[in-house]
């Protein structure tokens, strides 16, 4: 016995062939748009992320700065501050004290003349070449 081949035509029409493959190009068009979607959405994270921790060290370091200004106010209203602050700045004294004050050395005659003389000049006479 043979056995007879059935071949079957498909009576399939056009229609039927192509809301299948329009259906299949549309999945995959919503699932490129969203995987897109997600890789701009996970860069923006990270950058945003980034931009917090920088902006969480500068709050860090700002906190720092106020901490160290509420010192100085604190200490700029303690007696022995004040009392140092006018002594050095106004020559202050307290009654019974005798203020002394040093002077800079004044500048002789030579040191004058070498200032006066130009850089070529002190050059040739370091090397002994003119005095």
């Amino acid at each position: 016995m043979i056995a007879k081949i059935k071949i079957f035509k498909s009576n399939t029409s056009f229609k039927d062939k192509f809301v299948p493959i329009i259906l299949g190009i549309l999945f995959f068009a919503i699932i490129g748009f969203l995987a897109v979607s997600n890789f701009r959405i996970n860069k923006k994270k990270i950058e945003l992320q980034s931009q917090a921790d920088s902006l969480k060290k500068e709050i860090q370091i700002l906190e720092e700065k106020k901490e160290q200004l509420r010192a100085g106010i604190l200490e700029g209203e303690s007696e022995t501050f004040l009392e140092k602050e006018a002594r050095d700045r106004l020559d202050l004294k307290k009654p019974g004290e005798e203020v002394v004050t040093v002077l800079p050395p004044k500048e002789t005659a030579e040191q004058e003349a070498q200032k006066k003389k130009s850089f070529w000049e002190r050059i040739l006479q370091m090397l002994n070449w003119r005095d």
